[in-house]
């Protein structure tokens, strides 16, 4: 239950009841009510919601504001609402104080929705297609594909939460250029370690590494062996080629180089695409579909775009080539699609792509995690699509700006456990899953940051994820030693909540209650970074409160059991926001 949203609902039609008696008095005349607005004051001594409808009343009534605000407050009907008594501030603010059944009801709905707590069906029947990573198959993923994937995935769990039916999706590029380039990359090196040379070294060598590290030393970009530029010279090129000649030997170098490229290929790309699952796994990333590229140039979806791309009347030829008249439709300029030698250009696929996603596949919002660096790509497809008949405004991207890894104030390039290029696996090699996942979560995405790797594995109050794991760890502690101690949390309809109203207490209540808010606002706002920021200032919260009032030793057995209560419904918001960053919330640290 969201109750901020609720209470911030009920005083403005309070208010309204309120007018619309004093409009049948004749003490208001019968204008039209103004919009007015009910905020949360940022110094809680001005109440818990304030209303400036006084003010912006004022023109239409024809009257000062403050006696507009006297004129409301002595018309306000409270009796069986969520507030006790409404002060007027200023020049006319009208400040609402909830009253203490409210704090009350805000711990006892949590001890009841227990993991369904923050949960809201503002999506319901809307299904939501969030695809991000995407890495390309062709090598290892880098560690902007981390940031990528903790956001993604974080996102649609945050959009889930929020009622929307989503499913996470991974675009495998296993077409066009990229793929010809991994062919290319896979046959030399095939070819080289098919020569006298490279079975010499094979044979001298027992391991994968040693094999790489003696073809960089000795026949790599050297006379012997020249590597052209266009070509991937990365270690686990080596490692393909080698695994092959180990399965199937040097026969293949007899053959044609396209049918040695697609042999290699084939061997080479779904054990690509597997370790990319298997490391996404590793990161708690499970997808429900991995959708390859090649399947909409085998079913004809690519021809079928550029037709009828033709058919909406926004193409036009120029020097052989087949071009879209984007720049019509709100693009920064026209772009080609079809090559003067036949061949699409690779956003076509990504047109037929974002078309079933939306289309064939009828998802009402399609939302994609991308790169600053698609910045300009992005209104290309949104005209295509909207050519092509589709409402643009049902795709979404999210730009995500680049990460800066650093360690001792300095750039961070390779990771410091193995030695390696700092990918997602070497990454997490150095620090936690948890860590990962939470500190890309710590800035909206369209923000640089700069992720602290000694930070990410301090054991203090500075480090974030530790802070919050350590509230819910804190009061697990607390609760198992009380249990036993023979005092149990009790149940919320036999503990006293009334009793908590101390000033710590009610704050601790109110942040509680603002989670369902906040799962909303993130949703809204496609930003899973607002649940990072929520749980720090909810476990900064919970210390507070530890600190100033006693649980254990409260002054009556009913004030410690009420306080117990309030614990266990931190301890289970904290979890329940842990859960959905996938971040871990242990009962010991």
């Amino acid at each position: 239950m969201n109750h901020i949203s609720a209470s911030s609902a009920e005083a403005k039609n309070l208010i309204m009841d309120a007018m619309g008696r004093l409009v049948a008095e004749g003490v208001f005349p019968p204008e039209p009510l103004p919009v007015f607005n009910i905020e949360i004051p940022a110094d809680r001594t001005h109440g818990d919601f304030a209303a400036n409808v006084a003010m912006v009343s004022a023109k239409a009534l024809h009257m000062a504001p403050r006696k507009i605000a006297e004129a409301i407050e002595g018309a306000l009907v409270l009796e069986g609402s969520s507030f006790d008594k409404v002060e007027i501030a200023g020049p006319g603010f009208m400040n609402f104080f909830l009253a203490q059944k409210w704090y009350s009801g805000v711990i006892r709905n949590v001890t009841e929705e227990a993991a369904d707590y923050g949960k809201s069906d503002i999506g319901k029947g809307k299904r939501v297609l969030v695809e991000f990573v995407s890495a390309n198959p062709t090598g290892p993923m880098h560690v902007g594909n981390a940031r990528g994937g903790a956001i993604g995935d974080s996102l649609a769990s945050v959009l889930q939460a929020a009622g929307y039916e989503t499913e996470r999706e991974f675009y495998i590029n296993d077409a066009g250029n990229q793929i010809e380039k991994f062919g290319k990359s896979l046959d030399l090196r095939y070819m080289q370690l098919c020569s006298d040379k490279g079975q010499a070294l094979m044979q001298q060598t027992d391991s994968t590494e040693a094999l790489c590290k003696a073809v960089y030393g000795d026949c790599g970009n050297t006379e012997d062996f020249p590597m052209p530029e266009d070509v991937y010279l990365g270690q686990d090129i080596i490692a393909h080629a080698k695994n092959y000649c180990d399965q199937f030997g040097t026969a293949l170098s007899q053959q044609p180089e396209a049918e040695r490229r697609k042999a290699l290929v084939e061997f080479a790309l779904p054990k690509n695409i597997q370790g990319l699952k298997d490391d996404l796994a590793q990161y708690r990333i499970h997808y429900d579909t991995w959708f390859a590229e090649s399947t909409l140039h085998q079913n004809g979806s690519v021809k079928g775009i550029i037709q009828q791309l033709k058919d909406s009347g926004y193409t036009y030829e120029q020097d052989g080539a087949l071009w879209f008249k984007a720049e019509a439709l709100g693009a920064d300029k026209d772009f080609v699609i079809v090559r003067s030698n036949g061949i699409p250009t690779y956003v076509v696929p990504d047109i037929a792509y974002h078309y079933n996603k939306l289309v064939t596949r009828n998802f009402d919002r399609a939302i994609d995690i991308l790169g600053a660096d698609h910045h300009g790509y992005v209104p290309r497809l949104k005209a295509a699509l909207t050519a092509l008949g589709v409402d643009a405004s049902r795709l979404t991207v999210v730009l995500m700006q680049m990460v800066a890894v650093m360690r001792d104030g300095q750039p961070v390039k390779q990771s410091k456990r193995s030695g390696k290029a700092l990918t997602l696996v070497t990454l997490l090699e150095d620090i936690p899953v948890d860590a990962a996942r939470f500190f890309f979560n710590l800035r909206e995405a369209n923000s640089h940051f700069e992720f602290d790797l000694d930070l990410a594995v301090e054991k203090s109050s500075s480090n974030p994820v530790y802070y919050v794991q350590y509230a819910h760890a804190r009061i697990c502690s607390l609760i198992r030693n009380l249990a036993e101690a023979g005092v149990p949390v009790p149940a919320a309809d036999k503990a006293a909540l009334d009793l908590l109203s101390s000033p710590a207490e009610r704050e601790l209540i109110r942040q509680l209650a603002l989670m369902p808010a906040e799962i909303e606002t993130a949703a809204k706002q496609l930003d899973p970074s607002r649940l990072t920021k929520y749980s720090v200032d909810l476990a900064a919260q919970f210390h507070k409160f530890y600190d100033a009032c006693k649980v254990r030793d409260a002054e009556t057995p009913e004030l410690r059991d009420a306080r117990l209560l309030l614990c266990d419904a931190t301890c289970r918001v904290l979890g329940n926001v842990l859960a959905i960053l996938k971040v871990t919330a242990p009962e010991k640290m």
